[in-house]
């Protein structure tokens, strides 16, 4: 195909680059533009255009050349000759040289430096690039100088109809609904063609269809495919492929072609009705079904998809209308019949039913067809089960006075075998609901009867099951529930409805009520309680209280006179007799106590003891209590005044009477042995290089022992006592004989060491285990002495 086409390149185009080359130049290249016009005449003409540019101060061009043209994809045995510059400043002395530069050149343009011919020597694609821009130049050969300034031109490259139409987006694919009208527009495609639509018919398309007549159709210019068939149906074929076909140079002999294919959908629409698959369905169920359950299943066929198959059934006709019922399953497409009521195999033992299904969406283009549903015929037979008892009520309410007999019969519940075959009924109560067991109940005839009394005020209802059970078939029970409502009878007197207890004043004025008090009756009439209040017959005529009964069924007690005296009499009692109104009515006594008070003017109660009567009258309550806090703050001062002086004359020393030896010292640390003697001084411990000199310790007997010392001389009068104790005190602290303050030791510092390993220096080997810690005998008569220290004459006592 490649040589064909050159050839036949060949053949058309050598004469017309022959007659090119051949013409002249003024004739073959016309003028590109005004600024590059040919310019012709004898050099005399030139030498005048010339000097005209010249004194107009304006360079004008002098090639003679224009737009040039060359053929794509054209090869031969030699490069092909696009063209040739000529300048008319080329005498033709051959001093004048052609520089070509720009694109392609000297790749792909070669340019004959003598004689200005253009040659193309690459075989050149309009497809890859459609226009060269190019730059010559005349130049002086000896010098290289340019002659005038460099010029632009263009090489086109022509285009030949080397490219086939493409389908760049194919394979396509395209839905239509079913049952269209004749020319109902599909899709339409699109090619595309690599040649030049500008330049001859390369780029001309025509488009056509290859196969996929007579159901589609194309249109040549525009593509759009349309049906070509009226009422194509979706049930017969639902799919078609379509080869579409584009052809260039306008669609005549010799053009380039590209195919693609188009799968075309029909989409449904709801163009048939519903069908069901048998117009007669039997189905079997057991009477003792429960109800909801899905007895079975009818379904009616549609050629449709998706929304147009979906049909909705119902029960139009037939004798069990009330007992069933149908719903649509979305999913399977199909009706569901369902128990609605109870079956019963001894009154029916079998129904008909008409069922209907009908399309959900109707397509109103087809609605003339008929209608759009369908009906069949379902025959349910009943089967027998074994049923449980059936009672004759859901519920039993029954009543029972409080105080009827043991055994008598408070109800009867029956139960029967609803079953063709019927079986005894036996009856028995379920304990788990009766757990006192106060009712029984006749297995035969289910009488109820009374267990144990029944009160009425300790619970009103009684809530029970009967249990019902086949003879022949102890699983078939029944259950059902009993309510027992216990009625009241007269059986409780009334009584006052809390303990009351009334004050009198003394102040108190006759006529004035003292106490009002309601009674309670625990029974429960029915028309309500009504109480009758009266006084014990033989307090009839009591001189000092009478009562009064109120409107709200209360009753006032209410004082006769004044002056009572809780210093003569400070309690009273008042029996009151209180009836209801029951049949026969039943009666108490309750007695109210009523207690004499001193009030204040305005009534207030304050003291109701007869021992407060002997306070000063006017004396209120609220002093009372203050007089009686001021009583105990001055208890509570004068106690701790006494403790704190106690406290602060207590002598440091032990008593004579005390052994020493007791006081055990226990060191819960380890000792420094030796050096502990010096342990209770606290500045010692904490730094015990820093001592200066030797502090004696007192808390045990030195070593060195001192003789007793003399008894002190009689202090003369007129000693100044300040001056005596001060030097008495500086020799007892200085006196390493005297008897210790403190008996227990606490030890901040370990000590150095010890040779003995010694954990207290009570255990060391120094210390001598002879001593005698009987040494405090001897202070006896200093204590003695001392007192007498204090003691000064009537001269010492003035100073």
């Amino acid at each position: 195909m490649p040589e064909r086409l050159a050839e036949t390149l060949v053949d058309l185009w050598t004469p017309l680059i022959i007659l090119w080359i051949t013409l002249p130049t003024c004739v073959y290249m016309a003028p590109m533009n005004q600024a590059y016009a040919l310019t012709t005449g004898s050099p005399l003409e030139l030498s005048r255009q010339s000097e005209e540019l010249r004194i107009l101060n304006r360079s004008k061009r002098g090639w003679v050349w224009n737009q040039m043209f060359v053929l794509e994809e054209f090869s031969g045995p030699e490069p092909i000759l696009v063209g040739r510059l000529h300048t008319d400043l080329d005498p033709g002395s051959k001093k004048i040289k052609y520089i070509l530069s720009g694109d392609g050149a000297g790749t792909i343009f070669q340019i004959n430096d003598i004689t200005g011919d253009i040659h193309a020597i690459k075989r050149l694609d309009r497809e890859e690039k459609a226009e060269y821009t190019l730059t010559a130049q005349a130049v002086d050969w000896e010098t290289n100088k340019p002659l005038e300034p460099p010029s632009e031109f263009i090489i086109k490259v022509q285009d030949i109809n080397d490219n086939a139409p493409e389908f760049l987006n194919g394979p396509y694919h395209a839905t239509v609904p079913e049952m269209s009208i004749l020319g109902t527009s599909v899709t339409n495609v699109t090619a595309t063609d690599a040649d030049d639509p500008v330049y001859g018919n390369s780029a001309k398309l025509v488009y056509s269809i290859l196969e996929g007549q007579p159901y589609f159709s194309i249109e040549p210019e525009t593509a759009i495919i349309k049906t070509a068939l009226p009422n194509m149906d979706r049930e017969a074929k639902e799919e078609y492929l379509v080869v579409i076909q584009a052809k260039d140079m306008g669609g005549h002999s010799g053009g380039l072609s590209g195919t693609t294919t188009l799968t075309v959908t029909l989409t449904d629409v709801n163009d048939n009705p519903p069908k069901f698959a048998q117009s007669l369905y039997h189905f079997s169920v057991p009477e003792d079904v429960v109800l909801g359950t899905a007895i079975g299943r009818v379904k009616a066929n549609d050629q449709d998809i998706g929304e147009n198959a979906q049909s909705s059934y119902d029960i139009i006709d037939g004798d069990g209308t009330a007992l069933f019922e149908i719903t649509s399953d979305a999913q399977a497409q199909d009706g569901v019949i369902r128990l609605r009521k109870p079956l019963d195999f001894e009154t029916k033992k079998s129904y008909t039913l008409k069922v209907e299904a009908a399309n959900i969406h109707i397509d109103p283009r087809f609605s003339g067809r008929g209608p759009f549903k369908d009906t069949a015929t379902v025959k349910i037979v009943v089967e027998d089960a074994d049923e449980p008892p059936v009672f004759s009520s859901p519920t039993y309410l029954l009543e029972v006075h409080e105080n009827a007999a043991l055994n008598s019969v408070i109800g009867q519940v029956t139960a029967r075998d609803p079953d063709s075959t019927s079986s005894p009924i036996r009856f028995s109560i379920d304990r788990h609901t009766d757990l006192e067991r106060q009712f029984n109940i006749n297995a035969d005839d289910g009488k109820i009867t009374l267990a144990t009394p029944l009160d009425r005020e300790l619970s009103v209802w009684h809530n029970i099951t009967i249990i019902a059970t086949e003879i022949r078939n102890h699983s078939q029970i029944s259950r059902v529930p009993v309510a027992i409502k216990v009625l009241d009878v007269n059986d409780n007197a009334p009584e006052f409805a809390a303990e009351y207890e009334a004050f009198l004043c003394e102040n108190g004025k006759p006529g004035q009520v003292i106490q009002t008090v309601s009674a309670m009756d625990k029974d429960d009439p029915k028309n309500g309680h009504y109480f009758l209040y009266s006084l014990l017959p033989e307090m009839v005529n009591n001189p000092n209280f009478t009562i009064k009964k109120n409107e709200d069924n209360s009753l006032s007690i209410l004082a006769k006179h004044n002056g009572f005296n809780r210093q003569k009499q400070e309690l009273y009692l008042l029996p009151i007799v209180i009836s209801d109104s029951g049949n026969p009515p039943l009666s108490s006594t309750s007695t109210l106590t009523i207690r004499v008070c001193g009030c204040s003017n305005d009534g207030v109660v304050q003291s109701c003891n007869v021992e407060a009567y002997v306070l000063p009258i006017g004396l209120s309550m609220g002093a009372l209590i203050a007089i009686l806090a001021c009583i105990i703050l001055l208890l509570v001062i004068v106690v701790l005044f006494v403790t704190l002086r106690r406290h602060k004359n207590e002598p440091l020393i032990i008593k004579d009477d005390e052994d020493v030896r007791e006081n055990i010292i226990r060191y819960d640390d380890e000792g420094g042995g030796e050096e502990d003697t010096e342990a209770f001084d606290i500045a010692t411990l904490q730094n015990p290089d820093g001592i200066n000199g030797f502090l004696p310790r007192k808390d045990i007997k030195p070593d060195l022992q001192f003789m007793p010392r003399q008894g002190l001389a009689p202090v003369p009068n007129g000693v100044d006592v300040d001056e005596f104790i001060n030097v008495r005190l500086h020799e007892a602290d200085n006196d390493p004989t005297a008897p210790p303050y403190d008996s227990i030791q606490i030890y901040g510092y370990e000590g150095r060491g010890s040779v003995a390993g010694s954990l207290s220096s009570l255990e060391s080997t120094t210390s001598d285990s002879d001593q005698n810690f009987d040494y405090l005998s001897d202070w006896g008569p200093r204590f003695k002495r001392l007192g007498e220290l204090y003691s000064v004459g009537e001269s010492d006592k003035e100073t």
